[in-house]
């Protein structure tokens, strides 16, 4: 197949149900995810598991808008083509750039030297090289196929959903309380503080990032059918999940050494199992971390995709392997940046950790922009036929956009630290806007906010 073919050919239709749930399964659930359920056990108790609710609560509207957004314009650009029809190219790189291929990079590299953390904690100085490891198998193993990629993530997210249960189930039948008594957990549910309010981010990062799967939208079989179920069906699955995990967490373990250490999920093992709680932690880590990378080497590549073919970004991202069908560049060249961040980063995990929670700061401004984005279209498109409707409208975009920009201003309970990921904020967007002034005004020659019709962003 030549160059052009590579070019202009689509994407394999290969994902069913099944395969979608498991992708958005492995794309959610990390080893920062599971840290921040535990120690956001350790910090609030029982008035944890409303913070949790309300995260829910957030997940399902941003589920919701980019369920209707995604079928309107089955596209794998996904933020970058619905921005750049209701407000333009200018926010629609910005909101892609800044909000998704920035923080993907960040979480990937946290969740690299979380692993590391682990290992070293089991056996110190043993796997020194693990992060590049992970970093280059998985990149191949994407270049090689979605469908070698959907059977690979689906043993990881499987084994890590069911790891992640038997922790929760075995810590209900463990007897070794050291932690809070159920009555007063109970309590704490019953009669929530105003703490409740300061934990909802911490409550709200394992829920984040359910609506990358739309990335796999043009190789899904039946989209219209699954994407929406395969969303929703893992929002409500891990809601349970995080649950059980939280209370066994607080049931089991004091409170002040949840809140203190950096590996709060091997306390929590070796808790229930002893000292074979740190084979199970290891596999959680393992398959997390594992299928955070895997599915990161799949979502933002495609990402980069879909923006080339709206020419928001070089023409070079749109090519496809001749054989594989994937977007072999994008691959390449966030393996690349991962590789320097892990060879410039792996003795700063303080400075790390800031960046993430920067990183997702950036994610709920991408919320934002995506309930505007279903609110202009709404009204710009009102006759445009939509397989799928967000109910209640505006009320549930309204709400995410208030639980948002909440979760957004009080990103950390640290005035220092959040002043901190503030300007990280601000730098992020203020680099990529720089750049996609440049773009859209001198590449694309267009104006900054020239929305693109609808017709042609589905065509392209």
């Amino acid at each position: 197949m030549n160059e052009k073919a590579g070019l202009t050919s689509g994407l394999k239709k290969v994902l069913g149900l099944t395969s979608l749930f498991i992708i958005t399964i492995g794309i959610v659930v990390s080893q920062t995810s599971v840290v921040s359920i535990v120690q956001g056990a350790g910090l609030g108790g029982g008035t944890f598991f409303m913070a949790i609710f309300i995260a829910f609560i957030i997940a399902l509207c941003y589920i919701s808008t980019y369920s209707e957004l995604a079928l309107m314009m089955p596209k794998a650009g996904s933020i970058s083509t619905y921005t750049a029809v209701s407000v333009g190219h200018f926010m629609a790189i910005i909101a892609s750039l800044s909000a998704y291929a920035a923080p993907a990079l960040f979480g990937a590299l946290a969740e690299l030297l979380l692993l590391q953390n682990v290992l070293d904690s089991i056996s110190p100085s043993s796997f020194t090289t693990v992060a590049l490891a992970v970093v280059w198998t998985f990149t191949f193993l994407n270049i090689f196929g979605i469908d070698l990629f959907a059977s690979v993530q689906s043993i990881i997210s499987f084994t890590m959903l069911v790891t992640l249960i038997v922790i929760g189930i075995a810590g209900l039948g463990t007897f070794n309380n050291q932690g809070l008594p159920p009555h007063q957990i109970m309590h704490d549910l019953m009669h929530p503080d105003a703490s409740v309010f300061t934990l909802v981010l911490a409550a709200l990062w394992p829920f984040i990032a359910f609506e990358m799967v739309c990335d796999f939208i043009e190789e899904a079989k039946n989209p219209v059918r699954h994407i929406p179920k395969a969303m929703f069906t893992a929002c409500i699955v891990l809601l349970f999940a995080y649950s059980l995990l939280a209370f066994v967490a607080m049931k089991l373990v004091p409170a002040e050494q949840l809140a203190q250490t950096d590996v709060p999920h091997l306390l929590l093992g070796k808790v229930i199992f002893g000292n074979v709680g740190k084979i199970v932690i290891l596999i959680l880590s393992i398959t997390t971390t594992c299928g955070f990378i895997s599915t990161g080497f799949a979502t933002t590549p495609r990402l980069l995709y879909g923006m080339a073919h709206h020419k928001q970004l070089p023409p070079i991202f749109m090519r496809l392997h001749s054989k594989w069908r994937t977007p072999w560049i994008g691959i390449l060249v966030l393996a690349t940046l991962l590789t320097i961040a892990i060879l410039l980063f792996k003795k700063s995990t303080d400075t790390l950790l800031m960046l993430v929670i920067s990183g997702a700061s950036c994610y709920l401004l991408a919320y934002i922009i995506t309930h505007i984005d279903l609110i202009v279209l709404r009204k710009k498109y009102p006759n445009y036929p939509r397989s799928y409707k967000s109910p209640f409208f505006p009320l549930l975009q309204i709400v995410g956009i208030l639980g948002m920009t909440y979760a957004f201003i009080h990103n950390s309970p640290s005035p220092e630290l959040r002043s901190t990921v503030f300007i990280n904020v601000a730098l992020f967007i203020g680099l990529t806007a720089v750049f996609a002034f440049c773009w859209v005004k001198f590449k694309m020659k267009k104006g900054l906010f020239e929305a693109e019709p609808i017709e042609q962003a589905i065509d392209d």
